[in-house]
């Protein structure tokens, strides 16, 4: 998850926005010829003036992508809506279609991840259907240049750390570091963080609707996002038009089995990318099967434990390759960093490859990550279960799973209180889209069945055997991205399928070749 190494959640949440703003950037979108939306599906166009301010973007990227910027003020305490406000920061693209549908609110996951430049969306979806809506960015509270800016430390993750391995020594200076992280986050950021939890974000969102001045809203989230749109749904469940949930996050598993449950999946994703570098031995030279493979790697880590090579040590070798378990895509870059280092001992490639994986020095998206997740729920408070759930999962996935215990470990002291997270039902949601593939690492495939039976109206699009996360409208899988257009255009679904099983099925796109 970011400053550091990406936690499963937030990492993906990143790459998700860069690589759909990538794609835009790369690909316009052509208009079609298309239907019109019939006037009983046009419901949400304004049903009142919007009661914000567009103005010409500061932000040069945002400026040159062509979006209109805004902030609202929304209340700290939900409860208190007459008391102290924050300020959210929104990006629009508007429509440039006559079939005008309503507005779009967007989310790349996290928690923690800014939101701002995922409006460029629009402009992805297949055969010009974005054009009939307006797509709204938003910084989620305490994220990007929504106010206050939250940070707490950026010293947490660096090159200087312990390693991830859970000596007796390693285990007190790693606790030691979460006490102080948590503590500074605590003097530094005040009442804002008791204010953090998804469920103050979705009634962010419903701020942000009534100051857009619609009735309903559409909404297109990505990872985290998928569990932020659940509990919107949940608690506004007629304010809800149609909604497109990528890589689903299990609402029954949030946040600490979730953890461990992506420590799992991603051991799986590295033995698989493991195979496919064996499978392309000829090119890349590190050994001839999977087992050969994974021998390598893992020497190497243990040699980096044993003596660190400059500032690259087993933290720094275990967080580069991460990426590998998220995207398919970063195979053929992770492999070059993998042979650039054993046959050219080429360090600073590795140096520039953990730097891009983890966000290295953005401690605004760490310190919402752990805001949010430490207080949606309570972690378990004692040490020794942690130490007991970890020690056992680590011996059978030992690739990330003490990487990811440290990573969340600033929860068993966080200064914030935990709260009680929404049962999310969907029973009265008009029907919604799911779109995962069946290897997601990050939020694993489960939590898609999970969600579909939570919406008993929605429709799950799965890709056997795909293994990467959230990359809808960034990957271009043509058969995914044309399904979701014609829900979006005129609310298209495959039909549903009994039991617990996808309702519609895609290839995954292939491997990629050297």
């Amino acid at each position: 998850m970011k400053s550091v190494r990406r936690s499963a959640l937030l990492l993906c949440a990143a790459a998700t926005a860069t690589t759909v703003l990538a794609a835009v950037a790369a690909s316009p979108t052509q208009a079609a010829p298309r239907r019109p939306a019939p006037a009983a599906q046009q419901t949400t166009r304004q049903a009142g003036a919007s009661t914000l301010g567009w103005h010409t973007c500061q932000n040069s990227g945002l400026r040159a992508a062509g979006l209109q910027c805004a902030t609202l003020a929304v209340p700290l305490d939900y409860a208190h809506p007459r008391g102290r406000t924050i300020k959210l920061a929104l990006t629009r693209l508007k429509h440039t279609s006559s079939d005008y549908q309503g507005v779009v609110l967007t989310n790349p996951g996290g928690p923690g991840g800014s939101g701002r430049g995922l409006a460029t969306i629009g402009r992805a979806i297949p055969n010009g259907v974005g054009a009939d809506y307006d797509w709204i960015g938003f910084d989620p509270r305490g994220v990007g240049a929504s106010q206050p800016h939250i940070s707490c430390d950026n010293t947490y993750f660096g090159f200087d750390r312990p390693n991830y391995a859970p000596t007796a020594k390693d285990v007190r200076v790693w606790k030691k570091r979460a006490r102080d992280y948590a503590q500074a986050c605590a003097r530094k950021n005040g009442a804002i963080l008791g204010h953090l939890t998804t469920i103050d974000s979705a009634r962010d969102m419903d701020s942000i609707r009534k100051a857009l001045g619609v009735d309903r809203i559409n909404y297109y989230g990505y990872s985290y996002g998928t569990y932020l749109g659940q509990v919107y749904a949940t608690l506004f469940p007629t304010h809800v038009r149609r909604m497109v949930l990528d890589s689903n996050v299990n609402a029954h598993r949030i946040w600490y089995a979730a953890n461990l449950d992506q420590d799992r999946a991603f051991n799986r994703n590295l033995n698989i990318w493991f195979g496919w570098l064996a499978r392309h031995h000829a090119t890349y030279h590190l050994g001839r099967t999977k087992q050969a493979v994974h021998h390598l790697w893992y020497s190497i880590r243990a040699k980096l434990a044993a003596k660190p090579d400059g500032k690259i040590g087993p933290d720094e070798w275990t967080d580069t390759f991460i990426q590998a378990g998220y995207y398919q895509l970063t195979w053929l870059d992770q492999a070059r960093v993998f042979a650039g280092y054993v046959h050219h001992h080429d360090v600073a490639a590795l140096v520039r490859a953990y730097k891009d994986a983890d966000g290295y020095g953005n401690d605004n998206n760490y310190a919402v990550y752990l805001g949010v997740q430490c207080s949606d729920i309570q972690w378990p408070r004692k040490w020794s279960t942690w130490l007991a759930d970890n020690t056992r999962v680590n011996k059978g996935s030992p690739f990330e799973t003490w990487a990811n215990a440290w990573y969340n470990a600033p929860c068993l002291y966080w200064p914030a209180k935990a709260h009680k997270p929404v049962t999310v039902d969907g029973k009265g949601v008009a029907p919604i889209l799911l779109v995962d593939q069946t290897l997601d690492a990050a939020t694993p495939y489960h939590g898609s069945i999970v969600t579909r039976s939570l919406f008993p109206k929605s429709r799950l699009i799965a890709e056997p055997g795909g293994t990467s996360h959230a990359v809808t409208m960034s990957a271009r899988n043509n058969c995914v991205d044309d399904k979701i257009a014609a829900y979006l255009r005129d609310g298209t679904l495959p039909a549903r399928k009994s039991g617990n099983r996808a309702d519609a099925t895609c290839k995954p796109l292939p491997e990629p070749t050297p």
